[in-house]
């Protein structure tokens, strides 16, 4: 995308690499600028509103910056017994939550807003997939926890890493239990007349920034 403005057209307001690479791979041009949101100032509601209104949260801060550039926020979580798995901050975390969703079925929960503050445009959508995991023995579990991969992951594992051992079926979005629900968010971005599709092109396209006057 040729920038005609000195802001950027659209903003992924996330340090994730996971992130990036699925709205990368899509084919969307954008530039990253980590949202600083405080995520223990957003007390917890329902799991649903809880990640809703931290992704809005996340882009607001962005787009308060950026009053001009459009802006992705996302927050993923897991869900099992109607309680949040965040990110272990420990070896023995990693072992509980590990051992709670061993053999059973939890929901991974992605909250995604845009918002472009110039034109007060706030959207938000909740995005579920339900993930099973297999019956995991101690070692299982204690090998996987030494890897290290646990601890920067919501539910403590990472589907497109060392953890799809654990994985026995996923109904709903992969791309969602990795991070970002890519069909949505093309979908709203499109919606929104972003990015568009253009018939012998490399991916998509992205629109230039419209003269508001």
């Amino acid at each position: 995308m040729t920038q005609s403005t000195d802001f950027p057209f659209l903003i992924l307001a996330s340090k994730s690499p996971r992130r990036r690479y699925l709205l990368k791979q899509a084919g969307v041009e954008f530039t990253v600028i980590p949202s600083s949101f405080d995520e223990s100032a957003i007390p917890e509601t329902s799991p649903d509103d809880f990640v809703r209104i931290l992704a809005q949260a996340k882009a607001g801060v962005v787009s308060e910056q950026y009053p001009h550039s459009w802006v992705i926020g996302a927050d993923t979580i897991v869900v099992v017994d109607d309680t949040i798995l965040g990110k272990p901050a420990s070896k023995a975390e990693a072992r509980t939550m590990l051992s709670t969703l061993s053999g059973r079925v939890h929901r991974v929960l992605t909250g995604f807003a845009l918002c472009r503050q110039v034109k007060k445009h706030d959207y938000a959508e909740v995005v579920s997939t339900e993930v099973r995991f297999k019956v995991l023995t101690p070692d299982e579990i204690e090998w996987y926890v030494h890897t290290s991969e646990p601890f920067d992951k919501a539910g403590a594992y990472a589907a497109q890493g060392l953890g799809a051992f654990m994985i026995k079926h996923i109904h709903g979005s992969y791309s969602n239990v990795v991070g970002l629900p890519v069909c949505e968010v093309v979908e709203c971005l499109v919606r929104e007349g972003i990015v568009e599709f253009r018939p012998g092109a490399r991916g998509f396209e992205g629109l230039r920034m419209k003269n508001e006057g």
